[in-house]
């Protein structure tokens, strides 16, 4: 995954694999390293661990999506999965909302009760998916699921949906009613229609890319049921591994 950033005078490549794993495992089915350049003449400057950028960068995208179509006054936060995912979008979901209640769902409940005892603050660790989600104002699916797990009648009205698994074309974590009555924002256009099974099977129309939202040119409408599909951007993985770079330089 290469990418350069002018604003941010930087050049990366991130080398990943990917092994799903039939049955749960202590290896993330993610393993990253990120290569950091001097852009202007390609030495290498820094390696740097991919997976830990990966899963903060992944989890700042979704709490900014988070912060722009969320309800106003959330309470309940609903996580479904318990991986590396759940963690780093816990850490940061509960630094930077006021949230009342945390949730979680794990199709093992033992990693659901282990997520549970290791944060830092109470889970209420659920029997199901849609106990899980009923009431729920913000939900974050970060499964290995290939098939739905999210069913639009579980649903409150209103709640905002950070969908981040399923990241193959023929994967799925939300269903159709869902995807099809919900408002879509996604990361990238292009990359939605060529690798979200979500996007792709469900026929549902894009509204609008985070970034336009940033930009002021697409409305955020935090009072509808909102999906925002994240599927990662080369460029979020170069700006947080120059931020680190930077900090690591300053401080030696």
């Amino acid at each position: 995954m290469p990418a350069y950033s002018a604003a941010d005078d930087a050049l990366t490549t991130k080398l990943v694999t990917f092994y799903e794993h039939l049955k749960d495992s202590s290896v993330p089915s993610h393993q990253a390293t990120v290569l950091l350049f001097e852009p202007s003449n390609g030495t290498l400057k820094a390696v740097l661990d991919g997976s830990v950028i990966t899963a903060k960068r992944t989890a700042a995208v979704s709490a900014i999506a988070t912060k722009l179509l969320m309800p106003p006054f959330a309470e309940v936060l609903c996580i479904l999965g318990a991986g590396v995912q759940a963690y780093s979008h816990y850490d940061i979901f509960t630094e930077l909302f006021p949230f009342k209640e945390v949730r979680i769902w794990n199709r093992t409940k033992e990693r659901a009760v282990r997520f549970a005892s290791a944060v830092s603050g109470p889970v209420r660790v659920c029997s199901s998916a849609q106990e899980a989600v009923t009431g729920a104002d913000v939900i974050v699916t970060v499964t290995m699921a290939t098939a739905p797990i999210l069913f639009g009648d579980w649903v409150k009205p209103g709640a905002h949906i950070n969908a981040v698994g399923a990241s193959r074309p023929d994967w799925r974590e939300l269903d159709d009613e869902l995807m099809k009555n919900s408002v879509l924002f996604v990361d990238s256009r292009d990359a939605a229609l060529t690798e979200s099974g979500d996007v792709i099977l469900s026929g549902a129309e894009i509204f609008a890319e985070l970034g336009e939202v940033l930009k002021g040119t697409k409305p955020a409408l935090p009072e509808k049921t909102t999906v925002f599909k994240s599927l990662g951007m080369a460029v979020e993985d170069t700006v947080a591994a120059k931020f680190v770079y930077d900090a690591w330089s300053a401080g030696n």
